[in-house]
């Protein structure tokens, strides 16, 4: 197996991405899960992105940065969901300002391994209690976060349209 590397999956809101995590996760590759999911579904956290959404950029930022530190030293490729250009994305979309030390962490935590894109998907997009996005707000999120990957100098490698299990084996074949 080759050198352990750091991917990631961005790309629109309700485009399959925890869904081909969960996947891969078991064919042994390690995953982080989306920290933006889990700060909305606490307590608190659809609050806080709607009346402070710098505030929420930053505990996003704590978060995704934890859990970088806490994936460190694996012996098998790590795959994020999302990582730390898709919080720029969030706030270009928003068209709020870059706090400079998430700019920092862009330009030193760097992913070594294939950036997949998981573009809109009308047909499996649905909002739930935390994917708020109307499908056209998912595509401008879309273009944000990819603009924003490729801004910190990534090029995208976009996932095809199909089934979780087909998109796991291009992953797959793509990390090891």
């Amino acid at each position: 197996m080759p050198a352990p590397v750091r991917a990631a999956v961005t790309g629109a809101p309700g485009a399959g991405k925890s869904t081909l995590l969960a996947q891969v996760s078991t064919r042994g590759i390690a995953t982080g899960p989306e920290v933006a999911r889990q700060i909305l579904q606490a307590p608190g956290g659809m609050e806080l992105r709607r009346t402070d959404p710098v505030g929420f950029a930053h505990a996003m930022l704590d978060a995704q940065l934890a859990l970088w530190e806490s994936l460190k030293g694996r012996d098998v490729p790590v795959l994020f969901d999302r990582g730390f250009p898709d919080i720029v994305g969030f706030l270009d979309v928003a068209g709020l300002q870059v706090p400079d030390r998430l700019d920092q962490v862009c330009r030193t935590h760097r992913y070594d391994g294939p950036i997949f894109h998981a573009p809109a998907w009308q047909e499996i997009y649905r909002q739930d209690d935390e994917r708020i996005q109307t499908f056209e707000e998912a595509i401008a999120s879309d273009r944000a976060v990819t603009a924003a990957w490729r801004r910190y100098g990534y090029d995208l490698v976009p996932l095809p349209l199909d089934t979780a299990s087909v998109r796991a084996s291009f992953v797959m074949d793509r990390l090891c």
